[in-house]
């Protein structure tokens, strides 16, 4: 039974830092990309950021690109999103996902967490 598990949101004052974490169990995580989308109230799911198996590539959505890093450690089989100078339109939803081919689209992906929230004051 695959399980994608996020944790580290919260509320954070704009421009400070956080950092999301999500594990993976059972699967075999490193032959996987990792993505990063967010959901706000009333809006669709978005890409914010992936990572290619070996983490050897990144993207990133225009809106976070400079602001905020994806990595992994396929050892710990954790991915990370260290956000740094977040803004009050960052708040959101934020769900880590595995995907064999994994892209920007939502359907590009085979599993999912169920979402840490992230509040980002002004």
């Amino acid at each position: 039974q695959v399980q994608l598990v996020e944790s580290g949101g919260g509320l954070v004052q704009a421009g400070g830092s956080l950092r999301l974490s999500c594990a993976a169990s059972g699967l075999t995580f490193s032959n996987y990309v990792m993505g990063w989308f967010r959901q706000a109230p009333g809006k669709e799911r978005e890409f914010v950021a992936r990572i290619t198996w070996n983490g050897g590539r990144t993207y990133y959505a225009d809106s976070v690109k400079g602001r905020f890093t994806i990595s992994r450690d396929n050892a710990k089989n954790t991915v990370y999103l260290q956000m740094n100078s977040p803004k009050p339109e960052d708040t959101a939803n934020y769900y880590c996902a595995a995907g064999w081919r994994g892209s920007a689209t939502v359907i590009s992906y085979d599993y999912w967490g169920q979402g840490t929230q992230v509040t980002v004051s002004s």
